[in-house]
């Protein structure tokens, strides 16, 4: 009773265009593509016909993939209503949904048509004491992976409607999420669509399809025992929200883990463009800690470092730091005119003042020190006294940071050489060399 009429398993091998959800990022699966060639006498058979409309296809999925992302086109709405008259009497229990005509686009570019009202039930039994998240997803179904009885003519491409507890996965649309209640519940629509209740539909977190951004920022936050009780971490995640907002190319991920200060793992630090670290304590590392961090930097990593003015065992631990990795802080001012924290995507001639304390930037290479307290500004402080001026001054330089990070990770990757898987086939050829000698 939970999901639609299509059930059967998909067997199909993945798309060969198709993007593979990492933990960090999408990555598209890179393969040549190959066309049909036609002459004169060609014989067409099912096999050929197949692979020449596949062609258009995954020229059609690159494109898509390439400039947009996935989301909502248009409908796909959810409604509440009553049991179905035709349904037993244990499903009569006000859990009903009704999910509106309308298409969607998943991230392979594959469009998902509902072309008509679709009737839902929600099943979830919560056995534990707190609410907890169910998510109503939508997925394209290709029928090449359905396990058909019989084949006719034309197949319509069709999709799949499910409940889960886990957030969805990068082919799925989301249509609304509910945080339901243990024991038997019913559902209601929200007073207010921008503050859910409990056991209410949410639909703050639909995504609609749009183009991409040119670039999406990955941001760590370092915790020490200092910070770990902080608003650091808030503020942070109210610059990488905002940033799109500002810039409409650069995007802030919203996924921001937390990282233990010294690095004692460069391996998962590197797939972060910027690794973000406040406080007023020194930053003291011993070798092996000094030389994780510079593997991260050398992979084009950037350390942002925000310390107070009156720090001055702070200012002095990351300038011993810097001196170790051969790599000495400079003054922004004394660096060009035209340097990308100055310049891009914002403008900053004099660098602005928080609290009515001035800020001052030193760069080391991948390190940027700031003093001052740029990170307070991100977000509302508590007591909303925060001038609009200074938190859209203070969001601007921090997005001229996330920028210089996000760069300097890129430009420094394509120095490296890609590599190429070895083929596990053995060779015919060699293996009979191999019997004759």
């Amino acid at each position: 009773m939970s999901e639609l009429v299509l059930s059967a398993a998909e067997v199909a091998e993945p798309h060969p265009y198709s993007l593979l959800p990492t933990p960090y990022s999408l990555i598209m699966e890179i393969h040549p593509l190959e066309r049909l060639q036609i002459q004169d006498g060609l014989l067409i058979n099912a096999e050929r016909w197949k692979r020449s409309h596949d062609y258009h296809r995954q020229r059609q999925n690159i494109h898509y993939q390439s400039l947009n992302e996935p989301g909502i086109v248009e409908g796909l709405g959810v409604s509440l209503i009553p049991a179905p008259k035709d349904v037993p009497s244990q499903y009569n229990d006000g859990r009903w949904l009704q999910i509106q005509p309308g298409i969607a686009i998943d991230v392979n570019g594959n469009p998902i048509v509902v072309p008509q009202p679709i009737d839902f039930h929600i099943s979830a039994d919560i056995t534990e004491e707190k609410p907890r998240l169910i998510y109503l997803v939508v997925r394209y179904v290709d029928p090449d992976t359905l396990q058909r009885k019989q084949v006719s003519e034309f197949e319509t491409e069709t999709f799949r409607i499910d409940e889960k507890t886990t957030p969805p996965d990068a082919f799925e649309v989301e249509l609304c999420r509910i945080l339901l209640q243990p024991g038997l519940v019913t559902l209601e629509n929200p007073q207010d669509v921008f503050y859910p209740s409990l056991n209410s539909l949410d639909f703050r977190y639909r995504k609609i399809a749009r183009s991409r951004p040119t670039a999406v920022v990955r941001v760590a936050h370092l915790d020490t025992q200092e910070t770990k009780e902080g608003s650091s971490f808030a503020n942070l995640a109210s610059l990488l929200r905002y940033t799109e907002s500002l810039t409409c190319t650069l995007q802030g991920d919203e996924q921001i883990p937390r990282l233990n200060f010294p690095l004692l793992d460069p391996t998962i630090a590197i797939n972060y463009d910027l690794l973000f670290i406040t406080g007023s304590e020194p930053l003291i590392l011993n070798v092996q800690e000094s030389a994780n961090l510079k593997s991260y930097l050398d992979s084009g990593g950037v350390l942002l470092v925000e310390s107070p003015t009156d720090a001055v065992d702070r200012l002095e631990s990351v300038l011993e730091i810097t001196e170790s990795l051969a790599t000495p802080l400079e003054d922004l001012r004394r660096l060009d005119k035209h340097h990308p924290l100055r310049t891009q995507p914002f403008l900053f001639a004099a660098l602005p003042a928080i609290n009515q304390k001035p800020l001052q930037i030193l760069v080391a290479g991948g390190i940027v020190l700031v003093i001052g307290d740029l990170s307070l500004a991100w977000g509302l402080d508590e007591k909303l006294t925060l001038p609009r001026e200074t938190i859209r001054t203070a969001q601007e330089l921090g997005i001229n940071i996330l920028n210089f990070a996000w760069k300097r990770k890129r430009m420094t990757q394509l120095r490296q050489q890609t590599a190429i898987p070895v083929s596990s086939k053995p060779d015919p050829l060699k293996s009979i060399f191999n019997k004759l000698e």
